[in-house]
């Protein structure tokens, strides 16, 4: 068995590597390489893979495939996949937790961690995982729907990161900047990506 090779529409892709905190020593963990790729499908909202390479799975805790997976929360309390997008000049973002069990959950924040009491998503993301040897591979479609209401055509501005549990219950945080002395995916200087939404070519709409 191998993983699948991503399905991908001729679209631009960016493909980057996560970082582990400097507060955790590199040498110590089982991660290989974390790697996370985005992309705006045609038919609107966003695509999120992360691949674990080279990785001693056995060395962490994967949460299992959870039938009838759909929202829940705190699922950063073990191994999950995370993006943060924002608009540009505005102070509030949303937060997307992917879990390897199926399990999602979206947040709404009007600025650093304020958390806008009663926010429930209209669309649920799609979480695909799959794992072998020494890789795993997690696929999360976001429907526009779930994403900040922006016209087509808007750079979004992004932060992928992860938590990854060892084996032993300690947590590692990776991200693709880290731009405080302890680990905080919220922090907006580290939403250095850009997204463009999909927007039909010239001379095609």
């Amino acid at each position: 068995m191998s993983l699948p090779t991503p399905e991908r529409p001729r679209v631009p892709t960016i493909t980057i590597g996560l970082r582990l905190h400097p507060a955790t020593p590199a040498a110590d963990s089982p991660v290989g390489m974390l790697l996370a790729t985005l992309y705006a499908p045609p038919e609107g909202g966003a695509v999120f893979e992360f691949r674990l390479e080279d990785s001693r799975l056995e060395a962490l805790r994967i949460p299992p495939a959870v039938a009838g997976a759909g929202e829940a929360d705190e699922l950063w309390k073990h191994t999950c996949f995370e993006v943060f997008v924002g608009v540009k000049g505005e102070q509030g973002y949303r937060e997307f937790n992917f879990s390897p069990s199926g399990q999602w959950a979206v947040y709404d924040f009007r600025a650093w961690r304020e958390r806008r009491a009663g926010y429930v998503s209209t669309a649920a993301p799609q979480v695909r995982f799959e794992r072998d040897g020494g890789e795993a591979w997690l696929e999360a479609r976001v429907p526009a729907a779930a994403l900040p209401a922006v016209p087509p055509g808007t750079e979004l501005e992004v932060g992928l990161a992860a938590v990854i549990e060892r084996a032993d219950g300690e947590l590692e945080y990776w991200a693709v900047s880290h731009p405080a002395a302890q680990p905080d995916f919220h922090a907006r200087d580290g939403f250095v990506l850009m997204l463009k939404t999909w927007a039909e070519p010239d001379g095609k709409r």
